[in-house]
């Protein structure tokens, strides 16, 4: 079992950065592929980013692309998402999550961190 919490969340201008930070505990995360989703008020969870076990291949949601960047330390079980230049529309409850086998099933996933970002 794989418990994830993340932080980072908050308030920001638009424009500005946040970096959203998931601690994983229970089991190492090295060999999962490990996932940013959002959810924003009224609107389905939607993709934001994921990034196979050795951190090396990454994908991004469109809307995020240029702009987010996944990363994760296996040494420490984290993963973290910097996100720059962030826009209104961007504001969303953000979740983390674990997939154990890389079939984008997601076993595992956190309980979310806010970001509000005001025009």
């Amino acid at each position: 079992q794989v418990q994830l919490v993340e932080s980072g969340g908050g308030l920001v201008q638009a424009g500005g950065s946040l970096r959203l930070s998931c601690a994983a505990t229970g089991r190492t995360i090295s060999s999962y592929t490990m996932g940013w989703f959002r959810q924003a008020p009224g609107k389905e969870r939607e993709f934001v980013a994921r990034s196979r076990w050795s951190g090396l291949i990454t994908y991004y949601a469109d809307s995020v692309k240029g702009r987010f960047t996944i990363s994760r330390d296996n040494a420490k079980n984290m993963v973290y998402l910097q996100m720059n230049n962030l826009k209104p529309e961007d504001t969303a409850v953000y979740y983390c999550a674990a997939d154990r086998t890389g079939d984008r099933e997601y076993d595992y996933w956190g309980q979310g961190t806010q970001v509000t970002v005001s025009s």
